[in-house]
């Protein structure tokens, strides 16, 4: 088997157990934790995400590599082909999780969401909810035109 294909499947695999799990924690858990008490709800969300944060890291790492692998194989001026627009797209989502993941979170973001969520519970998950709500959105439209583009459809 060809190992370009075996790095497409890679991708994908790795680019669905990643934003499906956002898609989890913004659709399932974060809206079913506001009917958990405000008291029990970080701790809770804190072991949830923590599960899927040492995954969804694993994923970006290899959706980024198989990625860049693939770009690599088929030249990276078609990042400047504005007919390519999706490939951008796609870097940028991927550039976004790994910043957050890799460098945010374990920096600064998680100690101000728990701070944060200490003094106000509710504004902090509403947030939250907000912020996953616009990552899964642009990640829905990357992986649709990601689909799209690399079968020729853009």
């Amino acid at each position: 088997m060809d190992a370009y294909i075996l790095a497409r499947a890679l991708h994908v695999l790795a680019v669905v157990h990643w934003i499906g799990g956002v898609s989890m924690v913004t659709l399932v858990i974060l809206p079913g934790l506001r009917q958990i008490a405000p008291d029990q709800r970080l701790d809770l969300f804190e072991r949830i995400e923590g599960r899927f944060g040492a995954q969804a890291r694993i994923s970006t790492l290899l959706a980024g590599l198989s990625g860049f692998w693939m770009l690599h194989e088929t030249g990276w001026g078609r990042l400047l082909d504005g007919a390519n627009w999706w490939l951008v797209l796609m870097v940028v989502v991927w550039a976004i999780f790994t910043v957050i993941l890799f460098v945010a979170e374990p920096l600064f973001l998680h100690a101000w969401f728990h701070r944060r969520a200490s003094r106000a519970p509710e504004a902090t998950f509403a947030l939250i909810l907000r912020m996953h709500r616009v990552l899964l959105a642009l990640s829905a439209v990357a992986v649709g035109a990601g689909v799209v583009g690399a079968h020729g459809g853009l």
